[in-house]
């Protein structure tokens, strides 16, 4: 049996669930965050025992996540450029990694991007200053109604964000805004994500819907995904992956909206794919509850999490692996509602090792901290049997 053929990798990141402040932490003003050990003091101590068994509390000291006798791999993953977005933490983890960071607005655009988007757009626009996604709506819908101008915003990150209600815009005419201003922002002003918001529901009781959709920049460099492709094996996108690869790398896409959507794609790929790559996103930690400081919310997504992951790890083969990990932070200790720049955990198994706890024996893990290209290199290696020189990162499984 050719062991490359039959091989799978499952990577799913969970959206901003940071370890700990990464050493430059201060310079992003995140010195001390620690996104999942405040939740778990927040809510009196975590209950994941399946991130648990595979080691979340080898990582790093976490209340109500006991230390595992016998975890599978796991450690922190640090990034090795800048920034603290989904694109950035996403690309590294997959090879890409940033010179420079990209363009940032804590003041709003400047008057001559505005002009520009306007034109290109054909929208005027409103708000146009850092702003929280769900107040944005809240303080700036009914002037939007009233008037048909977008709600532009942004954040501590390089994103350019435009939400328009969905019986005053038709979701199709805001993707065919944000595909104009994404041509708009490049150059000194190319940011990471132009991002689409439509919204519903009626005034003091607005919505945003599932139709969110991120238009990014490409990345700068060739990445891991890239190599698979080359290498003959398939890359499967799951949420919003494909999108922060503007498509690069990504054989196919399948919807992850929330994270019970893509949970229910994954589990679908697994059961029809006998090769290659599923790389999923979780979006719901980060956007749904994150940014809202919603601990309860948070620490409900992720024993969701955890209870599907054990019946996920019960139906891998002898030829899997699945790797959890994360982008960034989003600290809901620290004052504002922006990502934190942090470390990642790093959980990995393979079917065989799953197999073999499961029969009483022994995962058999070990401690590997690294950087976030660890997660790209570690998978091609896997699947193809490979190595890119030209790209960071080092295998974590011989």
């Amino acid at each position: 049996m050719d062991s490359m053929r039959d091989r799978r990798a499952i990577v799913l990141v969970i959206d901003a669930c940071g370890v700990g402040a990464l050493p430059d932490a201060e310079r992003y003003g995140d010195a001390g965050t620690n996104t999942l050990a405040h939740l778990a003091e927040a809510v009196g101590g975590l209950e994941l025992p399946t991130l648990g068994t595979l080691g979340l509390g080898s990582i790093l000291p976490l209340r109500g996540v006991a230390p595992a006798e016998d975890p599978a791999i796991h450690g922190r993953l640090h990034a090795l450029g800048p920034g603290k977005d989904s694109i950035s933490g996403h690309w590294e983890l997959m090879g890409v990694v940033l010179a420079h960071p990209l363009p940032t607005y804590p003041d709003g655009f400047p008057p001559q991007v505005i002009a520009g988007l306007v034109e290109a757009m054909g929208h005027e626009v409103i708000c146009d200053r850092p702003y929280n996604g769900i107040a944005a709506i809240e303080d700036f819908g009914s002037e939007h109604l009233r008037t048909g101008a977008l709600i532009l915003y942004t954040s501590q990150d390089s994103v350019l964000q435009l939400a328009a209600h969905v019986e005053r815009m038709s979701p199709a005419e805001l993707y065919r805004a944000c595909a104009a201003a994404r041509a708009v922002m490049t150059g000194e002003h190319a940011v990471g994500r132009v991002i689409a918001r439509p919204f519903t529901g009626a005034e003091g009781a607005f919505e945003r819907t599932a139709g969110r959709r991120d238009f990014a920049l490409r990345p700068p460099a060739r990445s891991y995904l890239q190599e698979l492709q080359d290498a003959g094996v398939e890359v499967h996108g799951v949420g919003k992956i494909c999108d922060l690869f503007a498509g690069v790398g990504v054989s196919r896409s399948h919807p992850g909206a929330s994270n019970a959507q893509a949970l229910a794609s994954v589990d679908g790929l697994l059961e029809a794919l006998d090769r290659g790559l599923v790389f999923a996103n979780l979006i719901e930690t980060d956007q749904t509850y994150g940014h809202r400081k919603d601990v309860q919310g948070f620490a409900r997504a992720l024993r969701e999490i955890d209870s599907h992951l054990a019946l996920m790890l019960a139906r891998l083969r002898e030829g899997d692996l699945l790797v959890v990990t994360a982008d960034h932070g989003v600290d809901l200790a620290h004052p504002g509602t922006d990502h934190t720049r942090e470390h990642a955990p790093l959980l990995a198994v393979t079917g065989a090792m799953a197999r073999s706890r499961a029969r009483g024996g022994r995962l058999g893990g070990h401690r590997h901290d690294g950087p976030l290209a660890d997660v790209g290199a570690t998978v091609l290696r896997w699947l193809a049997g490979t190595e890119a020189q030209a790209l960071p990162g080092a295998t974590f499984i011989s």
